[in-house]
């Protein structure tokens, strides 16, 4: 067969490969593969194309010494080079995969579930005669180590041993295994996600990562199943790598031609470019421009500050939405996360703190140690991760996202492991009020299951309500209408045969629901901004405004017995917004303008979520401590009534009703406000109810 097709092979890289070559020669040892797009093979010789899939292992080891053989103007002698094909036309689903697939050429798609490590695999090994001192070299196509079985290769000695293996003059390949698991999107009905083991050697080892959605094209073999007597029937797959296609990229990987930085160059100069970007996230949700907004800046990130000290301050956005049922939280967070080249999207009702983290786990790949294994916040390492549902998450899950989330590291202590993970992303949360609803009288630490520390780490909160509204119901049901009427005429045109709909019909009712910037280039857009953009606040009018700003609200709580109305963390998250407004219109100053745009949307978010409705101020702890200054004073002062009424009477017990009294005489409290603030200190072990008529203060 080598024969057969050498000649072809040479031919078809000599006419379609020269360039690819000449850059191989010029980076090699750096570089040390082509890549070939499987139609341009096609197009030359289908012949050739169709034995490629049928038999690709010979015709691969004949397109490798072929590569060779090219003339080409440099002295420098390669070996160990290869040609590998993309785009390859036989893609199989995982769980399709049968045994008429074996030793054929197939490509797979999905997601990398983990990895070994690189190491060191011996290819061909030399073996020191104990006896004569002759070396004798054995091939080592499999995963044991062959002696050589027919003896020493010396005439003279020709003994069985022993042999001793001298490692510096054997063969070695660098080597790694992988899992790639189905895509969550291609899943069907109840079933569980199925995965293959994925062999990589050479030059293919070191750039894949759990989390990475990629296309593996390469040679399915079989693999014997180890058991303990005798040789089993059974065989597990195998996917020997002969190239990766990634699917999902960091922003910072994006490949974005001439042609697209033109197009983004030209769109950045639009006057308009802030309310097209907004349009452009969930168009098919109607109003929540704000909120829009606020998904805006998230994608474009402030910047990542690394000092000489090496402290590390992070540029990403953090944002939560927490809101009444049916205000399409959910599918907001899945359009980020689509839009995100790296997005993760989890529940927290379903979400275990390893699941978020990361777990220990036996490695099946390797030699069975314990590794660990990276979770939702590893995987969207320089992405977005979206947390639906954070409100039903357990505390101690909660609890595994406050490193996360700041220090945007994953420490890790488990089975004798000492580790710490990157998890560079911004997080994206949902969740829904304690009882259903809102009520605006009520705090937001009050109606909402999660812990103060957690809330106060989010740069933006907003508050989504469901309020009757007829002139903004009216518009939101036309839009709604509107939505399902265009998505009606696609799924009428698409199943039924011979339609009278037109398509230019089809196309203007779209309209309504079309995003102002097309998806791919929006997200290249964002990329190109992150790469390229780094913003400098230069401008001394945005310092002053935003310092400004800052020192306006804490101003507040200078006033006796007034509450902090905001912390040092906002004022941070105030440049983050600024410089993520600037690189919104790819622009490297942070003017007037980008300060005013990030006091707007704070502003916004404080009028919602950091105002005490007992006395309409800032308030800063309703966020860091879950308790209005009003609701601190009041406790305090029940308290010493508490006191009071305790040291008049036997056991240092107070009657209710006494304190009831008094509460209404001093606080204006009534017995059922009074019972709320009871509660509440009863829950933080404060008092002890004795009896049903008694309170007891505990000190300590």
């Amino acid at each position: 067969m080598e024969n057969k097709w050498k000649r072809k092979c040479e031919e078809f890289l000599k006419k379609n490969c020269k360039d690819d070559i000449i850059e191989l020669s010029i980076l090699y040892p750096d570089k040390r593969s082509i890549f070939v797009n499987y139609n341009e093979l096609e197009t030359h010789d289908a012949e050739m194309a169709e034995e490629l899939i049928k038999d690709p292992e010979e015709l691969l080891k004949v397109f490798d010494s072929a590569l060779l053989q090219v003339d080409i103007p440099s002295s420098i002698v390669m070996k160990d080079v290869h040609v590998r094909f993309v785009n390859i036309p036989n893609r199989i689903p995982i769980r399709d995969l049968r045994s008429k697939n074996l030793t054929s050429f197939v490509a797979v798609e999905g997601m990398i579930r983990r990895t070994t490590d690189v190491r060191p695999r011996i290819t061909k090994a030399a073996f020191l005669c104990m006896r004569c001192d002759t070396i004798t070299y054995v091939e080592q196509p499999g995963s044991k180590l062959d002696e050589p079985y027919s003896g020493c290769e010396n005439e003279n000695c020709s003994k069985r041993g022993p042999f001793k293996l001298l490692s510096h003059q054997s063969e070695f390949i660098d080597s790694q295994k992988a899992q790639i698991q189905e895509s969550p999107e291609s899943l069907k009905g109840g079933s569980n996600p199925q995965s293959i083991e994925i062999g990589f050697s050479d030059d293919l080892t070191g750039f894949i990562f759990p989390g990475d959605r990629v296309i593996i094209n390469g040679i399915l073999k079989s693999v014997q199943r180890p058991v303990r007597e005798g040789k089993s029937t059974y065989y597990d797959l195998i996917l020997e790598a002969n190239s990766i296609e990634r699917l999902d990229q960091e922003f910072n990987e994006l490949e974005i031609s001439p042609e697209d930085e033109s197009e983004i160059l030209q769109l950045a100069e639009d006057p308009y470019i802030y309310d097209k970007i907004v349009a452009s996230i969930a168009p098919t949700i109607y109003g929540n421009e704000w909120v829009k907004r606020a998904l805006m800046y998230q994608l474009f990130s402030g910047m990542v500050k690394e000092f000489p000290d090496g402290t590390r301050t992070r540029g990403d956005i953090h944002v939560i939405l927490v809101g009444d049922p049916g205000v399409a939280k959910s599918q907001l967070l899945r359009y980020v996360v689509k839009l995100s080249p790296r997005g993760v999207f989890t529940s927290g009702k379903s979400a275990s703190a390893s699941g978020l983290t990361a777990a220990a786990v036996r490695d099946d790949l390797g030699d069975g140690r314990w590794t660990i294994e990276g979770g939702a916040l590893v995987m969207a390492d320089m992405g977005i991760a979206a947390i639906d549902e954070m409100d039903k998450m357990k505390d101690d899950d909660k609890s595994s996202l406050h490193e996360a989330m700041e220090q945007q590291t994953i420490s890790i202590a488990k089975a004798g492991i000492v580790a710490t993970l990157k998890s560079r992303c911004a997080l994206l949360g949902a969740a829904n009020p304690s009882y259903g609803r809102f009520d605006k009288f009520e705090s937001l630490a009050s109606q909402i299951n999660m812990p103060p520390t957690l809330l106060s780490r989010f740069d933006l909160i907003f508050l989504l309500l469901d309020t009757p509204n007829n002139e903004n119901d009216e518009r939101i049901a036309k839009h709604l209408i509107k939505t399902h009427f265009a998505g009606q005429l696609v799924q009428h045109k698409k199943n039924v045969a011979n339609a009278e709909i037109s398509q230019s019909f089809i196309a203007e009712q779209l309209t309504n629901i079309q995003p102002e910037i097309d998806p791919d280039l929006l997200r290249k857009y964002i990329a190109y901004s992150r790469k390229n953009i780094f913003p400098i606040m230069m401008e001394e009018r945005a310092q002053n405004h935003l310092t400004g700003f800052y020192l306006s609200l804490r101003k507040q709580g200078e006033v006796k017995n007034s509450p902090v109305p905001v912390t040092a963390r906002q004022m941070e998250a105030l440049v983050r917004l600024a410089e993520a407004s600037a690189r919104a219109r790819l622009s490297n100053s942070i003017t007037i303008d980008d300060a005013r745009r990030a006091t707007d949307i704070t502003m916004e978010c404080l009028k919602n979520v950091g105002i005490d409705p007992q006395t309409g101020m800032f308030d800063a702890d309703i966020i860091e401590a879950g308790i209005p200054k009003s609701q601190r004073d009041k406790i305090k002062t029940i308290k010493e009534i508490i006191q009071s009424i305790a040291i008049r009477n036997i056991n240092a017990r107070a009657p209710l009703s006494d304190v009831y009294r008094e509460c209404e005489e001093k606080l204006k409290l009534f017995q059922a406000d009074v019972d709320v603030y009871l509660e509440k200190m009863n829950q933080k072990g404060e008092i002890l109810k004795p009896d049903m008529n008694h309170v007891k203060l505990i000190y300590g």
